[in-house]
């Protein structure tokens, strides 16, 4: 299964891997299963890190791409194709890294979100 982490999921795989279901933990981790963040989130987490809403280890820039490295997680470029499917999606969602994290999914991804609206858009979910 090719897995696509919401930015919260990729935090709290990394920070707090607690937070996560158990079944959901066990998938991320599965070894027959590809896992990626979206460039979308790292932009989003860099944001947050620079107005201080967040804490990270270190600088977003110098931890994230160690951290999702040492636990197997790729990182996925934004296309042409998903920025511009964002356009289609019907507006049950307002936040745009969110919409196009919804667009990357309909491309061949399960979403891992515990955003109960981002369900409305049926992509697949695996709930965190």
């Amino acid at each position: 299964m090719d897995l696509l982490l919401d930015t919260h999921a990729l935090l709290w795989a990394l920070l707090e891997p607690s937070r996560l279901r158990p079944e959901v933990a066990a998938e991320i981790a599965a070894p027959h299963n590809r896992v990626s963040v979206s460039a979308a989130s790292l932009w989003e987490i860099a944001i947050k890190q620079s107005v201080g809403k967040l804490e990270l280890p270190d600088q977003a820039e110098l931890w994230l791409p160690m951290a999702c490295r040492q636990v197997g997680i790729g990182m996925l470029p934004i296309s042409p194709e998903a920025a511009l499917a964002v356009r289609k999606l019907p507006w049950h969602h307002r936040d745009p890294f969110d919409r196009l994290l919804v667009a990357q999914a309909s491309l061949g991804f399960t979403l891992v979100t515990h955003d109960e609206a981002l369900r409305a858009y049926g992509v697949p979910i695996l709930w965190t």
